[in-house]
């Protein structure tokens, strides 16, 4: 899977389960290019969303929801995510 394909699915999967008033899925993965163990197969993604429904609850919940509905990509194609809600 390349990284176009990977920033659609998981736009896609969390347009579906939330309601987002926008959002931004960025590909971060450069900057992990030298770490020890670094898998190019796997991707890190910085996720900005915009939300009134995961503002309404906390942090922890917000990404437990997040990480829930990617679980699939997060087994094989998501080595990290940063998740930032406005």
């Amino acid at each position: 899977m390349n990284i176009n394909e990977l920033i659609a699915i998981v736009k896609k999967k969390l347009k579906k389960e939330i309601i987002i008033e926008n959002i931004n899925v960025e590909d971060k993965s450069f900057l992990h290019a030298r770490h020890k163990g670094n898998d190019k197969k796997k991707f890190h993604l910085k996720i900005t969303i915009n939300s009134k429904e995961l503002s309404k609850v906390s942090k922890i919940q917000s990404n437990k929801k997040i990480y829930k509905i990617l679980s699939k990509e997060l087994n094989k194609n998501i080595h990290s995510i940063q998740i930032l809600i406005t």
